[in-house]
């Protein structure tokens, strides 16, 4: 009960963290973009180091290829239908604020549900594997949801009204994060392993199409480099540490 309850501590305090710092004061581009870079190599650390190889001592090679791909997939069919962040919204000449701000939030949500569901998996394998991705995640949430908010306070010009709704989004991620592991605690070894691929699948699409390019990684050089060899390094030590406990 204790590690669940740090699970959900984490997600929120990621989460809340972000929007916070977001209204507050947004912080300078350098320091956003470093987040994103050390978020970014620290969800693609934990897929390749930790979701992966823990899915293909379980399962076939085959299943697990299929099941990253296939999370991939599902990623890129939801950025499709619903963008996560769209900046773009607030360069229109006439947007619709409402529609423009339902988007938002769906988005939002949608994005949330998979990143919840990748924490419940690593969970049901084992809680230490399911606090260090709910780590991994709770990481891209900061600078995620400070790139969020800041154009959903500009459609909506309300502080409380823009922190309400992206704090009401993290109950999707909760929700991800429950379901997963009620389903997949005591689930045969095949679908628990197809299921870390899958997770491996989502965080890597999440990193390679939304982190590292808000990142601006060529732009920024040496803060790029450093932000993703430090998050190689932080995963590598948690990992180290869960091995040791």
């Amino acid at each position: 009960m204790k590690n669940i309850l740090l699970i959900i501590l984490l997600i929120f305090v990621g989460q809340t963290l972000g929007s916070l710092i977001g209204l507050i004061k947004k912080p300078k581009r350098i320091i956003l973009y470093g987040s994103l870079a050390f978020a970014a190599s620290m969800m693609l650390g934990i897929s390749f180091f930790q979701l992966i190889p823990e899915g293909l001592k379980i399962t076939s090679f085959y299943l697990i290829i299929i099941s990253f791909f296939l999370g991939i997939i599902i990623m890129r069919i939801i950025d499709r239908i619903l963008p996560h962040i769209n900046p773009q919204l607030l360069k229109k000449e006439k947007p619709s604020v409402k529609r423009s701000v339902t988007m938002l939030v769906i988005g939002m949500a949608l994005h949330n549900l998979p990143e919840g569901l990748a924490i419940g998996t690593g969970f049901a394998l084992t809680p230490a594997l399911g606090i260090m991705i709910a780590l991994g995640i709770a990481a891209q949430d900061v600078p995620e949801n400070i790139a969020t908010i800041v154009p959903l306070y500009g459609l909506t010009k309300k502080r409380m009204k823009s922190f309400i709704i992206t704090t009401g989004t993290i109950l999707f991620e909760v929700f991800g994060f429950i379901f997963g592991y009620f389903i997949l605690k005591g689930a045969s070894q095949n679908l628990l392993g197809a299921s870390l691929a899958l997770a491996a699948g989502f965080m890597t699409y999440i990193s390679v199409e939304e982190l590292i390019p808000a990142a601006q990684i060529r732009q920024n050089l040496k803060v790029g480099i450093v932000s993703i060899i430090l998050g190689v390094l932080c995963v590598l030590l948690i990992s180290f540490l869960g091995q040791m406990v």
